[in-house]
């Protein structure tokens, strides 16, 4: 008899519960969370045969609203509850179904694009691959887009440090990012629907902020919304005091510099 995999049990509860803890904070993803700089979505999209979109694991809309605005033909598919009513309220006119990427309620072939917002590492790509395989229309394009923060910028690296890997992770920072999103959100090759080999690009993007309203953009990760409330309080405590320390970000409103970063392929 085979033991079962108890660490790979434990990453997937992890990452089940990290992926389910959104909801919680709905308004505040909202309104803390970046929107997405448009030449990047651009380049993630110029491949595309159409231009029908799906926006997978589309949150509260913060993609959809740049995809709509570009002039693109949008659906938007979202699992949690909370999440999707933010989005239908927030982008009305655009048809934002429930459902996951691992469950897509749209018919074969009826996109020319399926892209996601910093969602796609939460996608199991065993079930998902074949999904999103199935919606894409022949030499449709998959996409993946994350705003990471540029920690290029010497006071962007100390908040990183002393925010810590639960607010500001791997795929936060440009370095890592490519290291992480390299292959890994891909489809597996072989079978009825293959992607040609993935393309990395960045761009350059910014974000209005203050002290407390970046450390209200930080509460909205994952990584700090699972923490217990006087371990996270106490970290976005020490995210603040940095901030009300540095002459970049003491006073007043500042530029978070930050980079949206696109991982693309087409099916071939």
């Amino acid at each position: 008899m085979t033991e079962p995999d108890h660490t790979t049990e434990h990453h997937q509860a992890e990452r089940r519960l990290h992926s389910s803890s959104f909801g919680r904070a709905a308004v505040a993803y909202a309104e803390h969370r970046p929107d997405y700089a448009r030449a990047a979505v651009r380049w993630a999209l110029e491949a595309a045969p159409g231009p029908r979109v799906l926006d997978l694991g589309a949150g509260t809309g913060k993609l959809t609203a740049t995809l709509v605005a570009l002039g693109y033909d949008v659906v938007a598919v979202e699992p949690d509850q909370a999440m999707l009513a933010g989005l239908r309220g927030s982008l009305p006119a655009v048809r934002a179904l429930p459902g996951s990427a691992e469950a897509i309620p749209l018919a074969d072939g009826s996109v020319d694009a399926v892209v996601s917002g910093n969602a796609t590492h939460w996608f199991d790509m065993d079930v998902a691959g074949p999904e999103i395989a199935r919606v894409l229309a022949p030499g449709g394009v998959l996409a993946g887009l994350w705003n990471v923060f540029d920690d290029g910028v010497d006071w962007v690296a100390g908040l990183a440090r002393v925010a810590g890997p639960a607010a500001i992770g791997p795929r936060d920072v440009p370095a890592s990012w490519r290291t992480a999103t390299a292959r890994m959100h891909l489809p597996a090759s072989g079978g009825a629907a293959r992607f040609d080999s993935p393309e990395q690009a960045e761009f350059p993007h910014g974000q209005d902020r203050t002290a407390d309203s970046l450390v209200a953009t930080l509460a909205t990760k994952a990584g700090i919304l699972v923490m217990p409330e006087q371990r996270r309080e106490a970290l976005l405590g020490e995210a603040r005091a940095y901030l009300a320390a540095r002459p970049e970000t003491a006073s007043g409103e500042f530029t978070l510099p930050m980079l949206t970063s696109v991982l693309r392929a087409q099916r071939i």
